[in-house]
Order: structure tokens, then sequence, then C-alpha cells
């Protein structure tokens, strides 16, 4: 599952898409990355996406941003070089901003434009590689913007699986088909080892019979690609982003924190059986 990049035995890409926005894509990427590291993973964030919220989100400031996922992709920086370290230990994020809003048209006549973050990811495994001492990453999580642009096709064509987050609300499937046709698209074509990782859903609230509906219709339609554990909807997994902070460093204890834990452990542990099969 690793085999486009070799020596990579213990390293994990995960692409974390969903075209709609607001379903929850950029807090998971956090808290999910900030879970992965407290459970001794070594884990790198690169944001994709021009808000840049996953950035603000683990406490880079704009003015911090001097290199940039920008950079990475137009070639004039490596991620090693773009790699900036977050106050969780054993998470780094590669920041974004909004100068990655140009970039679908300054690569209009390169033709291994789909490749650019790919082969950046080669480079830095490359590269920790050559370094002796310096622990390599376990995972790298790409937080995409909410549409099926040249930044998810890179992502996507990078990733060795995707990982998809869904609200709990009434049109919670709505372009699912179109995402994974994308997604098989890509497969026969960029970027064959591609799969579902699994479906998160979030912004769960188990005291409505509404939320246990949308729950159970998304497992139907995705099956055992849904993992157990479901995002509740929560005010403090809300306000942590305005702080700069990930859940686990705002409150610890919240329902939130607890059910990143819960979702990093049983991502891992579906790892385990990935590479037992």
């Amino acid at each position: 599952m690793t085999g486009r990049y070799s020596g990579t035995h213990g390293l994990r890409i995960l692409a974390i898409t969903n075209q709609k926005g607001g379903v929850g894509k950029t807090t998971t990427a956090i808290n999910l990355g900030t879970a992965l590291a407290a459970v001794g993973e070594n884990v790198l964030i690169i944001d994709l996406d021009p808000q840049g919220n996953a950035s603000t989100g683990v406490g880079i400031a704009p003015e911090a941003r001097h290199v940039t996922s920008y950079d990475v992709m137009t070639g004039q920086a490596s991620l090693s070089a773009a790699r900036l370290l977050t106050a969780v230990p054993g998470l780094s994020i590669v920041s974004a901003n909004a100068d990655l809003v140009g970039l679908e048209s300054e690569l209009m006549d390169d033709g291994a434009k789909p490749y650019r973050l790919r082969d950046a990811v080669t480079a830095l495994i490359a590269d920790q590689r050559a370094r002796a001492g310096e622990q390599p990453f376990t995972y790298i999580l790409i937080d995409c913007p909410p549409s099926l642009n040249l930044l998810t096709l890179n992502a996507l064509v990078a990733a060795n699986a995707v990982l998809v987050p869904l609200q709990c609300e009434f049109f919670a499937l709505e372009g699912i088909s179109q995402l994974k046709d994308s997604i098989d698209q890509i497969r026969s074509t960029l970027n064959p080892g591609l799969e579902i990782q699994g479906v998160v859903l979030t912004m769960h609230d188990a005291r409505t019979a509404f939320s246990r509906e949308v729950a159970e219709n998304v497992r139907e339609f995705f099956g055992p690609k849904v993992y157990d554990t479901m995002i509740p909807r929560n005010i403090k997994v809300a306000e942590a982003p305005s702080h700069g902070k990930p859940i686990l460093l705002y409150d610890y204890e919240c329902a939130g924190s607890q059910a990143y834990i819960r979702l990093a452990t049983e991502i891992i542990e579906r790892e385990r059986q990935y590479k037992a099969a």
C-alpha cells in the first residue's frame, strides 16, 4: 500500500477531503493529527486550502507563514524547508495562505502538474532518510480545499488513501457520488493504489433521531468504511480554532477530545489490519 514511496513501510498519507464545505474537514485534519501525535505517531499536516484554516487552528499566525505549500507546489521550496513545528510534540505543519488561489492558472501549461505534491513527498522521504537520527513521519494528513480542483487532485495523486468527513445533516451524501467517481477515475489513471480509507461522521448529536438516521444512511451507503467513532457536536471543538489550539490542547477532557483520541486509535488499528491482510 506504500509501494509508490520506496522504503516507507511505516508511512501513510491520507487526503482529508469532501467537496462540501462546513463538514468538519479542517477540524478533523487538525484534531486527528494532534490525536495521532498524542498516541506516539510522528505527523505532518499539509495545508492545501487557500483559506489556511488548518494553519490557524494549530497556532501558525499569517505573518509566520514565510514558506508555504504554495512555494512547495511551485517548486520554490521543499516540504522540509516549509515544515513548521507546532505546540504539539510530534506534530508539524506545512502552512497555507491565499497565494494558492492562483496556482491552477500558473501551472496551466505544466504537463506534470498532477504530480507536484507526490514528487515533493518523495523528496521529503529521501531527505528524512539522509538525516541520521531524524524520526521519519508515520502519517501525512493533507487538508484539501472544499472543491475538486488541481490542489485536491494533487492530494489524491500523492495519497495512499482518502478520509472523508461527513456532517450528520440532511444533505450529508450530496456530492459523494461525484467524489467517489473522481477517486475511481484517479485510481484508473494517476494513482492505482488510491482507496477510501474511511468515513468519519462529524457534528453528531446522539440526542436527536435525525442524527441517528443520517448515521444509519451513511453506514448503508459506505458499509464497513464508516468508523465506529463519531465526532460529537461539541462547543469546545467549535471554540478551539479561534484560540489557535487543537481541541486536545484546548480542553483535553471534553467529549470532542476523547472522540478524536478514539478515532486515532481506530485508524491505527484499521491500518494494522490492512497491512496484515
